[in-house]
């Protein structure tokens, strides 16, 4: 049984393979074998001390797994087909002990790679389309990094909910990607994002831009905007926004600014197990495909992290124990 462990925080280097003993579920918790475990740019943030963390501290937010021992309370059976997205941390391990109300059972056309690779971008998906910003037929949005993670499922969402997509990617071959899953118009970070946006929407501007790149986008994004519209800053792939002069947002056309995290939209079991239900009912059915480009063994996370962070991947990745 083994764990990545890291004692400060810093670059790719200061994740550990080391030996653990998970223990024995108490109450109300279940022993987890784990067999996929999900790579997302949030670990990359708590590794780089971006995001905090007590240490020293394992990493990882989501996998998939079974059941093997079922704690005093729990109604899992042992070999129950199980996932999460939502911590605590500590997911980059074989096995671990972990609250029983923090799991959905996955269904049977879902596989393990698919839930640990997309349960947490998913949830992410659902919760910015749907509950932040209401997405309705007939608009339009925009997405950088669209070629992403996030940024495939984004674009199958919001076309599944009858919007008007703009990918914006770093290359044409990842332009071609977003196109290929569902896309209405693609552009290149190289060309002037602001001004093919409005060419594409004949002047006017998107309903919405759903950001997680950050620094290096965000007068783009603002700037792609209808009057009144909405920027959605949920990432900072390039780096964090800071010293925001609030001003802008009146000159550009009186604009809303949100910087939601999954974890206040996730906040509870019940809502865990609701909206999670719903974005594996997605998986299940097509809508939204979850694309596994890369595996990485476990004892290779830090290569996986050096290649999430430098870009040299595309849909999802994920950690095999």
């Amino acid at each position: 049984m083994v764990r990545i462990i890291m004692s400060q925080t810093g670059g790719p280097e200061v994740l550990t393979l080391t030996d653990a003993d998970p223990g024995l579920p108490g109450p109300g918790e279940v022993l987890l074998r784990q067999t996929a475990i999900g790579l997302n740019f949030i670990d990359t943030y708590h590794r780089s001390g971006l995001y905090p963390l007590a240490l020293p501290t394992g990493l990882g937010l989501e996998a998939a797994g079974v059941v093997e021992v079922a704690g005093a309370g729990v109604t899992l059976a042992p070999g129950t087909r199980v996932g999460y997205c939502w911590g605590p941390i500590g997911a980059y391990a074989n096995h671990r002990c972990i609250a029983a109300d923090r799991l959905v059972e996955l269904p049977d056309t879902v596989s393990d790679e698919m839930a640990a690779a997309g349960l947490l971008k998913g949830c992410t998906t659902e919760f910015l389309v749907e509950r932040c910003a209401g997405v309705q037929p007939g608009q339009w949005a925009l997405v950088p990094a669209a070629a992403g993670g996030v940024g495939l499922l984004l674009v199958q969402w919001l076309k599944a909910v009858g919007a008007h997509v703009i990918a914006v990617a770093g290359s044409t071959a990842k332009v071609e990607l977003a196109l290929a899953h569902g896309a209405d118009h693609g552009v290149t970070d190289g060309e002037d994002v602001a001004a093919r946006v409005r060419d594409i929407t004949n002047g006017r501007g998107v309903d919405v831009v759903f950001d997680g790149v950050g620094k290096a986008s965000w007068e783009a994004s603002l700037a792609s905007l209808k009057r009144r519209g909405l920027m959605i800053s949920f990432g900072n792939a390039s780096g964090p926004v800071t010293g925001v002069d609030l001003g802008i947002l009146a000159r550009m056309g009186s604009l809303f600014v949100t910087r939601p995290t999954l974890f206040d939209y996730y906040a509870t079991p019940d809502a865990m197990h609701t909206y999670g239900a719903r974005v594996l009912a997605m998986m299940a059915s097509g809508a939204i495909k979850v694309r596994v480009d890369q595996r990485y063994a476990l004892a290779d996370v830090a290569r996986a992290h050096d290649d999430l962070a430098a870009r040299r991947t595309t849909g999802s990745t994920v950690l095999v124990p």
